[in-house]
This record gives C-alpha cells, structure tokens and sequence, in this order.
C-alpha cells in the first residue's frame, strides 16, 4: 500500500498497462488498440479493467460502441503524453550528442572526387553535426600514426590484418567525349582504338601497370593493336576523365566514377555491350581501434546505402 504524502511506484506490470492505456485512449477504441500492440480487444480490456482496479477509479466510461475517457483518464493521458514527448525528446539529445564531432576519412582522390564528394550534401542533412574532414591520396594509411578514421580503397585484394568491409564492385568501359567519338567513328567500331589517343591511369591501383585497366578490358573482349596507339598518363582516373570530356581521347571509365559525366552527356561510352567486371573493387577500412564510434556507425551505414545495397557495417577481418 502506498503511504499518504508518497508517490506511487510503478511496477513492470503497471508500466506495460500504461502503455495499453496510451494506446486505447489515443485511439478511443479497443479493437485499435489491440491491432497497434499484437493483442486481442479482450485481452485489452482486461488489462485497462486490472489498471483501473489498481489506481482506484476508473479510466473510460463504457458505452455501446462508444468509449470515451473520464475525467481521471483524460488527465492521466494528458501526463502520459507529456512525460512520454519529453522521454523521446530526451533520446533524441543523448542521440545527437553521440552523433556530432568529427569524422577524419581517407580516399582515394578519383573516388572522392567523382563518387564521394557529390553526394556529401546527403550525409550533411541527415546528420549536421558530424563534421567530415576528408583526405585523398593514392598511399595507404597507417592507422598507428594517422588519425584517421576510416579509409575507402580501390584495389583487388585488401590489406593484410586489417578491419575489411566491401563497398561496391565496379565495371569497366572505355569513355569519350560525344565529339571525339564521331570525329573518329568509334560508336560500335572497337577497331578504331588503335588509331586514338587512349589515356591511362598511371596506378589504378597498388602494383598496377600504367595500362592494367587498358589491357584486362582489351584481353577479355579479344581487341588487338592496342599496344602502339598514342597514349598519355596521368596519375589520377579523374584527370584522364577530365582529359577525355575535353577531347584529348578515349580514357578507361570506372562506372561508378563516370556515371554522371555519362547521364550529363559529357561522356559517351562508344561501346555499350563490350563492358567488363573489373577484378578490382572498392572497400572500407577501419583502424584495428574499437568500438567503432556511434558516428562511424551511421556513415558506414549511409556509405552503404549510396552503394545501392542495405548490408550490416560490422566489419570481417581481413
């Protein structure tokens, strides 16, 4: 028994009827209610019945077809309302406050520029207060020296010992610009390579020849002659993307990389049906550190969701 002057102490069970309560009354039905917390109607009205036997006056006043709330109800919501508003206005602060500082992230400069950066402004307004202080670069990371907190990578196969996590994989087409192509009769005439100036990634990733990319699309559709066609080098795929959309030549586009260049127009893929999977993919990795921060979390999580697939962010070792 509750003692004069003493507040009365919830037990488990009078809290989970108070959620019944909020539910019936909310909805100013039974059956609603029932539907919302997976319970029958009677199974409803037995437990609002036990509540009301337990606080000493009633809640609802029954009539046929009609449930209304009495008096004592209808203040009983009110607090209910307010107290339940001002608990999930409370999580949301202890989330905002686990979700803000920042985030130190390492790329690889093409994949930043072209895929990474344009969709930043997504990640902005879903979580402003995390704050993203992003490098590039074609080295890797030593997480013992660098504050970094997670490094996105283009290559075949990731580093030894480290946290892994794949992103996406990637296609390969060769990219021009609309007027090189016609200049040169390229659309579905692959021949026409040997005649054009084909622009290489100096290392497309670690290990990689100047024209790995050129050769293992060349070997996997049968297309010769490629050895002695002019050529220039640039040591990022973005610049000979760039150098392509400007009429210098035919680079190797990354898919994933060229996409938008392709639906603006600036690019055209003179080849549509001679595509190749890359053996390269891209992938995360994250410092041998953990927990991983509720921050990290939901960027890694976003990430994903850019990649066009919904999958859990725990990473495997790799």
């Amino acid at each position: 028994m509750t003692l004069p002057g003493h507040p009365t102490r919830l037990d488990s069970g009078q809290l989970a009827a108070l959620h019944t309560f909020e539910c019936a009354a909310r909805h100013l039905s039974f059956t609603l209610a029932a539907a919302e917390l997976c319970l029958t109607p009677s199974a409803v009205s037995h437990r609002i019945l036990k509540l009301e036997q337990q606080l000493g006056f009633r809640l609802f006043q029954r009539r046929p077809r009609q449930l209304q709330l009495s008096d004592e109800g209808r203040r009983l919501f009110a607090l209910l309302n307010d107290s339940l508003q001002r608990v999930g206005q409370e999580i949301d602060d202890i989330r905002r406050h686990e979700l803000s500082g920042t985030l130190t992230l390492f790329a690889r400069p093409s994949l930043a520029q072209c895929w990474l950066v344009p969709r930043l402004a997504d990640f902005g307004q879903r979580y402003p207060a995390i704050r993203l202080d992003l490098r590039t670069g074609n080295e890797e990371v030593d997480f013992r020296t660098q504050p970094v907190d997670l490094a996105l990578y283009y290559g075949t196969l990731p580093p030894a010992g480290q946290r892994v996590l794949p992103l996406m994989d990637e296609t390969l087409t060769p990219v021009c610009s609309p007027d090189y192509a016609r200049r040169r009769q390229l659309f579905e005439r692959p021949e026409q390579l040997a005649h054009c100036t084909l622009l290489h990634d100096a290392r497309a990733w670690p290990q990689a020849g100047h024209d790995a990319e050129w050769q293992a699309w060349a070997a996997q559709h049968g297309i010769i002659g490629l050895d002695d066609a002019p050529a220039m080098i640039f040591d990022r795929s973005d610049l000979a993307v760039t150098a392509a959309q400007h009429h210098v030549g035919v680079a190797m586009g990354r898919r994933r990389l060229v996409e938008q260049a392709l639906r603006q127009g600036s690019l055209v893929a003179p080849f549509p049906v001679l595509s190749s999977r890359a053996a390269q993919h891209y992938y995360l990795v994250l410092p041998e550190r953990s927990p991983p921060s509720p921050r990290l979390g939901v960027f890694i999580q976003w990430l994903m969701a850019q990649a066009g697939h919904d999958q859990s962010w725990e990473p495997a070792d790799g």
